[in-house]
């Protein structure tokens, strides 16, 4: 799971900039990777993921990969901010990260280039 850390950032920095996620599941502070996990969503983001490197023509390099990865991982982040409420289960959760990667998914298969 080290794609969901920033390139450069060292473990200490990446908990504090995620710390802000909703209490949930009787844990404070979840981490972006957390909910992914706890979700069962990480294939799905996979494939979004993997979409978007191929998308990008691949790579070649760490730099390269995390240039790709950590802006979804950022957005999706933002997504789960503006859209958790208190009292949200787990299944509620899964939905809501489940429905963005979908979203991003069906944005990318439309936005093909021979779809432009």
């Amino acid at each position: 799971m080290d794609h969901f850390k920033k390139a450069g950032e060292d473990k200490k920095n990446d908990c504090a900039d995620r710390s802000a996620f909703p209490e949930h599941f009787g844990t404070s502070g979840m981490t972006l990777e957390a909910i992914v996990e706890l979700t069962g969503e990480i294939g799905h983001l996979n494939e979004l993921v993997m979409l978007h490197l191929e998308r990008a023509g691949g790579f070649t390099t760490t730099s390269s990969y995390f240039a790709t990865v950590t802006p979804i991982l950022d957005l999706l982040e933002v997504e789960i901010r503006v859209r958790y409420r208190p009292g949200m289960t787990q299944n509620e959760m899964k939905l809501l990260v489940q429905d963005w990667i979908d979203s991003e998914i069906a944005e990318l298969r439309h936005c093909t280039p021979s779809n432009r």
